[in-house]
């Protein structure tokens, strides 16, 4: 289970990445139609808060990409750290730290106090998605 949740942490952002590249040279229109579908199921894709390479919309917004490229990172540094144990409530405690930067940038877009750049968005999910993997492989490697 836990190989698997690793490998899906490490594909899904392959797959997405794929996607612009197929889309950028034309070629693979399945692969790019999956990816575009796949990624309307789990992001609002609005193309002012996407990034795009060669003129080409990525398939999740720019939040979702850093979620999706920070968890392979968590992914890892779970399978890393299986010999040594963790408190469950610390591994809460580093989860609520990591989703910060995204709750603030949120808050902040929301309250309309202030313009969150795609860029700002994408770091700020980077430790949420790491830590959000991280806590799912260490729990799927905890069991049976």
């Amino acid at each position: 289970m836990v190989r698997l949740l690793v490998a899906a942490a490490i594909l899904w952002p392959v797959f997405l990445g794929s996607a612009v590249h197929a889309r950028t040279q034309t070629s693979f229109p399945a692969l790019a139609a999956a990816a575009y579908f796949s990624g309307a199921r789990v992001c609002h894709q609005q193309s002012a808060r996407s990034f795009s390479t060669g003129g080409v919309q990525w398939p999740v917004c720019a939040r979702c990409s850093g979620l999706y490229l920070g968890a392979p990172f968590g992914a890892l540094a779970a399978v890393l750290a299986f010999g040594r144990p963790t408190a469950r409530g610390r591994l809460l405690q580093w989860l609520g730290m990591a989703a910060v930067p995204t709750a603030l940038t949120l808050g902040l877009e929301w309250s309309g106090a202030m313009h969150v750049s795609n860029f700002s968005r994408f770091v700020a999910a980077l430790p949420l998605g790491a830590l959000v993997a991280l806590v799912i492989v260490r729990t799927a490697g905890d069991r049976p």
